[in-house]
This record gives C-alpha cells, structure tokens and sequence, in this order.
C-alpha cells in the first residue's frame, strides 16, 4: 500500500513500519531562532517581528529547577502556515484554530523545479508545469502540493534568502494563471513552498497582488512556507502532518511539519 493512496490499515500498522524503519520521519521544519529570516513587507504594512526569546528562569533565583522562556514572534515567522483569514478573501473561511485536524494530515506530492530556478530567481511555476507533471505522475491529491525549488539551501543568511535589490526580492513562485487554476480546478487542500512566502518576491506586482495568498485562502485552502529537505522527498508517496498552534482568532501559526516516506525499496502494507 502506497502512503500517498491510502494511509496504513490501523495507526498500529504505521507505527510499526516507522519503528521498523519501513517509514521514515522527515522532518521538513527550519529551526527557529532570532536569525530567522523574516519578510520585509511593504510600505504602508506593519512589519513582522523577528522571533525572540525572553529568558523567564534558567536554574536560577527565578526558578532554581527550571528553565523557561517567553516566546516574541509573528505569527508568519520561519517555517509556518497561513490560515485563510491570513487574507481579506479568505476571512470566511477561518482562523488557524478553526482548521479542521484531519485537513492537517494527508498525502503529499512534489513538483521540483530547482533547475528552472537556478537559471533565474524570479521563476513562476505553471499550469503547463503542473499538468506535465501529472501526465507523469499521476492527478494531484486531495494534499498537499509542494514546490521544490532549492531555496531552502539560502535560509540560513537573510540576505541570500530574500535575494532583494532595488526592485524588491527576487525569488520563485507561481504565475496568477496558476495560483487560481490551483485553487479553483483541483483538489489540493494547500501549498508549500521553501521560500519566505507562499508568492513570489516579485508578486506585489502581479494582478492581483500576491496570487497564491489571494486565490488559495480565498479558495479556503491553506500555505506553508520555508520549508526544508524537500529532496529527501519523492515526487509521490509521502504523506504530511503540519502542525500549527490552534491560535484563537490567529491568522497562521509557526509549524512543525513532518513527512513519512517509505524507505528506499520499501512498501508500506
């Protein structure tokens, strides 16, 4: 059985192809520090506050056991998820902690156009590209759709991450074509991507303005973004688990994101 069909008969079967090496964990999360790369937004908007810790107690007269900290950070901040009411077209379609668990969960494909984007930053993806793929791999799921593009190798230094000049951010994305065709002509319950947001860094520009967040939450789908290891996945086959805080009225959330992938040569019965 192919984990992007069919989950495991029982949780029991899935924990034991994990325990057994059969299914592998990965974990597709940036860790989250104060360097964290974080969007510039543009004039007019209210920025983004970088992820910060605030030492509570460390063993100390404050705390001689224990060691605790405050959180400070946006909610769209290193690896993350926008909810749809990240977006006015979306605000009917709720907050983070109105995601409905079982959406969190779920197959996963990968599109990988890490080539295309090494010749030019400001690639957009297609609906030629999506449709070539599915000749070859078959119809997108009802999951996640992810988009390789080697950009997650950049997300350690902000400046290359952003790759910003005096027109603004250079990085990939998805054609306004593609972003409503996603969102309205196929099942995909979201989006994942490995740059700082799920649009291109030129989509200020586009008509509309940031597609992927105008058509996708619109649509009640949901993103990810600033995602990791996405070559250590297969094009077919893996299955997803993100996980947002339920923040009550939150637009999105920091996210652990991991991926099961059957092992080289195995099948998960």
């Amino acid at each position: 059985m192919h984990l992007s069909s069919t989950p495991a008969r029982t949780p029991s079967d899935l924990a034991v192809a994990v325990a057994s090496g059969a299914v592998t964990v990965v974990d597709l999360t940036a860790k989250l520090s104060a360097s964290t790369p974080v969007l510039p937004l543009p004039e007019g908007m209210a920025p983004i506050p970088r992820f910060e810790l605030e030492e509570l107690a460390k063993y100390d007269e404050r705390g001689e056991t224990s060691y605790q900290n405050g959180i400070h950070t946006g909610e769209h901040v290193g690896t993350h998820f926008d909810a749809p009411c990240h977006w006015v077209t979306g605000v009917e379609h709720g907050d983070v902690s109105q995601v409905p668990p079982e959406r969190l969960v779920g197959p996963a494909v990968v599109i990988d156009k890490t080539a295309e984007v090494a010749e030019n930053a400001d690639y957009l993806l297609t609906i030629e590209d999506v449709q070539a793929w599915q000749r070859e791999h078959g119809p997108l799921p009802k999951g996640w759709l992810l988009y390789r593009t080697g950009w997650g190798a950049r997300s350690h230094d902000q400046e290359l991450f952003l790759n910003a000049d005096g027109e603004g951010p250079h990085t990939p994305g998805v054609t306004p074509e593609c972003a409503k065709w996603l969102a309205e002509e196929t099942d995909i319950i979201g989006f994942g991507v490995e740059t700082v947001g799920t649009d291109a860094g030129q989509a200020f520009g586009f008509e509309p303005a940031f597609p992927v967040h105008s058509y996708l939450l619109g649509a009640g789908k949901y993103g990810i973004t600033q995602l990791q290891n996405l070559a250590l996945i297969p094009p077919t086959g893996a299955l997803i688990v993100v996980a947002p805080l339920p923040i009550v009225g939150g637009s999105g959330s920091p996210a652990r994101v991991l991926a099961m992938v059957p092992a080289a040569g195995q099948e998960v019965d």
